[in-house]
């Protein structure tokens, strides 16, 4: 067995001749970029990429493939140029009947289920060309739809108060899937406002494997959140046993933001534009109780957890690590001094000694790189759309 870094939540921005796949993304952030950038500057082994089953995206692979750029698996994934592992998925928005909505990763094996899901989903899907993740189904749906293909469902940032199962839509699950669907979902993912610890204080989660990815809109913000899989290979069946902890396959930890820095940890006022202070739950502002609030992930486990405490027996522990770009005086120019010593960023943040940073950077840089590893570094907690900040 051996360890690989995995992120499974990528956004594509543009094809390749530059048609929008998703709103609110980077212009470069093409499926080439992604694999190229992920490979090379960021030391990610394991990418899934969503947004694969915009007709434009199909035939950015096919094109990637026809030219050897991409090869695929045996044992499902692609490979690119004999290095980095790429999983076909999508990020599709369902809608309950209640009148919310979330969001749910899917990931399929191979090029044709990727092929032949898209052709279902332009069933379900306005326009599939224009938008590839607004449907019209319900999240049983989507579930039916996805397992009848031979892809694995992951509910995603599953705490957002915005596009989320518990988020804004169900205390429980169980609420929207039926037992045999609920028994087929391996994982849940945790969001850049929760960590697993406060996802434990909901027993029927204690069968899942969490999972923390970076929900990737930019290629810079790949692998902010992260995992490390212990697998035999970089291919989908392993990972597909590593969230099932199957076969020695596993999640040996999770990495990501402090809850703190997330951007809906805490709730928030939108008229007084704040973060609302006091002992969670916060529901109302207390300026105005006819002001409007966005209820933080924090609050609102609060509100729906069925137990006191923690329970993080058994599973990966989870770390914080805060990423390069959010450190106080570290630019973009100051990243690629690091990336051209070190070789990738997971180097840095993983590898790399004070001495060896202080080489290259700043003392004080050095230093809080190595804080920032070890969780010592002050947070400014974020809510209501804007991230938390460190302080100093």
């Amino acid at each position: 067995m051996a360890q690989y870094y995995v992120d499974l939540h990528v956004h594509i921005g543009r094809s390749s001749g530059g048609r929008e796949i998703k709103k609110a993304t980077a212009n470069n952030l093409t499926f080439e970029n992604i694999a190229f950038e992920s490979y090379y500057r960021k030391g990610i082994h394991v990418i899934g990429v969503v947004d694969c089953i915009s007709p434009y995206v199909i035939e950015d692979i096919d094109s990637l493939l026809e030219r050897g750029e991409l090869v695929e698996k045996r044992a499902g994934g692609m490979e690119y140029r004999g290095g980095q592992t790429l999983i076909l998925g999508a990020e599709i928005e369902t809608h309950e009947k209640h009148g919310c909505s979330s969001h749910s990763l899917c990931f399929f094996p191979t090029l044709t289920q990727i092929k032949e899901f898209s052709e279902e989903m332009s069933k379900h899907i306005r326009n599939i060309r224009f938008s590839a993740i607004q449907s019209r189904l319900t999240g049983q749906q989507l579930f039916d739809i996805v397992d009848a293909h031979g892809g694995v469902f992951i509910p995603a940032h599953a705490f957002t108060p915005h596009k989320s199962f518990y988020g804004n839509c169900c205390n429980s699950l169980h609420e929207i899937f039926n037992d045999p669907a609920y028994e087929k979902i391996p994982t849940v993912e945790l969001g850049l406002s929760a960590d697993s610890m406060m996802a434990s204080h909901l027993s029927e989660l204690d069968g899942k494997t969490f999972i923390s990815n970076s929900d990737a809109h930019s290629l810079p913000k790949m692998g902010r959140e992260y995992n490390i899989f212990e697998m035999e290979e970089p291919t989908y069946e392993d990972i597909l046993k590593a969230l099932k902890n199957q076969d020695g396959r596993r999640v040996v930890a999770n990495y990501g933001l402090n809850p703190k820095l997330g951007k809906y940890h805490r709730s928030y006022c939108e008229i007084c534009d704040t973060v609302i202070e006091g002992e969670p739950p916060v529901l109302k502002c207390p300026v105005s109780e006819n002001h409007s609030v966005v209820v933080g992930v924090r609050d609102r486990l609060e509100i729906i957890q069925d137990r006191e405490v923690e329970k993080m027996e058994g599973r990966a522990p989870y770390h914080y690590q805060i990423p390069l770009e959010f450190l106080p005086k570290v630019g973009p120019k100051t990243i690629d001094k690091l990336i051209s010593k070190f070789g990738n960023e997971m180097r840095i943040l993983h590898n790399a000694t004070l001495d060896e940073l202080s080489e290259v950077v700043k003392e004080d840089i050095a230093k809080n790189i190595i804080l920032a590893r070890e969780g010592k570094l002050g947070i400014e907690v974020g809510g209501g759309g804007v991230y938390g900040k460190i302080e100093g």
